[in-house]
């Protein structure tokens, strides 16, 4: 295919033209509405399985441009700059690379792919064909989120010894999450593990040597293809540990702590989209309440990805933040086979999110959605 050179002009009136491919429940409740407030970025086509799906979600959003994934190469050379990738997980590195050979941009949903081999493939490609590349990590642009790393390594908790996080919801058994195998990225650990990992890495500013898992599911036809629920412990240089249980078959959950020699630090809800975060700093006996309004944090990271792309500078969270996540994600999977604790090779990361990164934008209201439900089967 012959690459599309994109369109040029001055920065400062541009806007990153997009394709969102995948018209699931979280492209719907909150990618696409995630366009309105990213004033540098424009949704201009849509990529989905399901024609009467696209339709009438293009009506809604004013599009009239639609393709099916077998004509994905037409959009990408049809006036796209950037995709944003919203599809089963198995999926992200065929539609990253394939974008990549257009020449377009990529902001792929987390986890990056379901193996460290495809994560590397998809960085190469992308810089090969000199695209920018993007992992969603949408709580990186997150005030509540940033809050809690900054007073983490302000020292008033102390030396940080230790991260411990419960994420957890009832998943339908139809869900793409359970039907989905564990080799093509279904199941817990994947889907909000991925999360926890993330979380303790960016709260300790280190990446951890060595870590175990081991799952647990009930007998049911529900979890017959991934695991019920994950716990792991993970072990980071200066003999910090960090643990996390997260599971498709309990009621929902969605925390973290961490504690350090002089105080702590709780976030319930910690990874929320949907609602605001809340964090508990405890110091002696002083507690602090910290609440943060819920924040469109979609728009805030397409906003952020174009201005990378506007301004051709490499964005973080990148691909090699998704590798990161993804080669623990694998060497957990190690430990469950062999019953082992499995020793990480040594993973150097140097930009990390920090307070600089964040974007306010506002909420917006609960969008219409046409033939999803979300993962615990209530109607969106």
């Amino acid at each position: 295919m012959k690459k599309r050179p994109m369109h040029r002009g001055k920065t400062k009136n541009r806007k990153i033209r997009y394709a969102v491919v995948g018209l699931g429940h979280l492209a719907q409740v909150a990618v696409l509405p995630g366009f309105a407030g990213a004033t540098n970025s424009e949704l201009v086509a849509l990529v989905s399985g399901d024609p009467q799906k696209a339709r009438k979600v293009a009506r809604q959003y004013n599009i009239d441009r639609i393709y099916s994934y077998d004509q994905y190469e037409d959009c990408l050379s049809e006036g796209v700059d950037a995709v944003y990738i919203v599809l089963p997980n198995h999926l992200h590195s065929a539609y990253t690379l394939r974008a990549t050979k257009a020449g377009v941009h990529i902001l792929c949903e987390k986890p990056m792919a379901v193996s460290s081999i495809e994560c590397r493939e998809m960085i190469k490609a992308a810089r090969d064909h000199k695209c920018k590349l993007m992992i969603g990590y949408r709580l990186h642009f997150e005030q509540g989120n940033l809050q809690a790393i900054k007073m983490a390594q302000s020292g008033k908790f102390g030396e940080v010894r230790y991260f411990s996080s419960d994420f957890s919801q009832q998943v339908v058994a139809d869900n793409i999450r359970l039907t989905q195998p564990t080799s093509k990225g279904g199941g817990p650990l994947y889907d909000m593990g991925v999360y926890c990992i993330n979380a303790a890495r960016y709260l300790f500013r280190a990446e951890p040597e060595e870590v175990i898992g081991t799952v647990a599911s009930v007998k049911s036809a529900k979890f017959a293809k991934t695991d019920e629920m994950v716990s792991v412990v993970m072990r980071f240089p200066r003999e910090r540990i960090a643990t996390f249980t997260v599971s498709f078959g309990a009621a929902e959950m969605d925390r973290y702590s961490l504690v350090g020699t002089k105080g702590s630090l709780r976030a319930e809800p910690g990874f929320e989209y949907a609602g605001g975060i809340n964090l508990k700093a405890r110091v002696g006996e002083k507690t602090k309440t910290l609440n943060f309004r819920k924040r469109d944090q979609f728009s805030a990271e397409i906003s952020y990805f174009s201005e990378c792309i506007l301004k051709n500078q490499d964005p973080e969270p990148s691909g090699e933040e998704g590798l990161a996540d993804v080669r623990i994600v694998e060497a957990i999977y190690k430990s469950v086979s062999s019953g082992k604790v499995v020793r990480l090779e040594t993973y150097e990361k140097f930009k990390r999110p920090s307070m600089a990164q964040e974007i306010s934008k506002p909420a917006h209201s609960k969008p219409k959605t046409i033939n999803v439900e979300s993962p615990s089967g209530e109607a969106a």
